[in-house]
């Protein structure tokens, strides 16, 4: 079986506030800029091969992407699944705010006018089902969110409810998943 990359974005401003982004769509900083054209040449320099990347639609993820893209020659292309979670009236609140927390301990449930963690969980776990199917013949790195990160991880290891709440990836780290 093969592998792919995954990347999460560049900082935001929201990043930087420690406020929940969800499908909110908010633009990298400066520095966010600066962070995705060094990940693209970390790609290159670590001799990272890949046949495309994917990429969530949203800004951040997007220019995240098109950053990489440039500098590697990877062709990219958007795919609607990596948006982030919908985390509905939790966005732009503190991250770390207790009511945010107590919310997120339930996976059912969706986030009054965002999306269950189920429903994330199912539509990751689909587009990652697919690649692993083409594993042996393509490559991808997938650029997206933290919320997405998550998921990726639960796909491949076993995590409690609190090591799921608590696992992140930084800003545009390269983190490598084999089938």
């Amino acid at each position: 079986m093969g592998h792919f990359y995954f990347v999460r974005h560049g900082q935001t401003i929201w990043n930087v506030e420690n406020k929940i982004c969800g499908a909110t769509d908010i633009a990298l900083t400066e520095f966010g800029h600066q962070q995705a054209i060094e990940t693209g040449r970390k790609i290159l320099a670590e001799g990272i091969k890949a046949d495309e990347i994917l990429y969530s639609p949203l800004i951040r993820a997007a220019d995240t992407a098109r950053h990489i893209s440039e500098i590697t020659g990877i062709l990219a292309r958007v795919e609607p699944r990596l948006t982030e979670q919908r985390f509905g009236k939790w966005e732009a609140t503190a991250r770390n705010g207790e009511a945010f927390k107590k919310a997120k301990e339930c996976f059912a449930c969706s986030h009054e006018g965002g999306e269950s963690t189920l429903h994330l969980a199912q539509r990751i776990y689909n587009l990652l089902d697919e690649i692993k199917q083409e594993s042996d013949e393509k490559t991808y790195i997938l650029v997206a969110h933290n919320g997405i990160a998550r998921v990726v991880q639960s796909y491949f290891y076993d995590m409690t409810n609190e090591e799921y709440a608590a696992f992140g990836v930084k800003n545009c780290a390269v983190v490598r998943y084999d089938f």
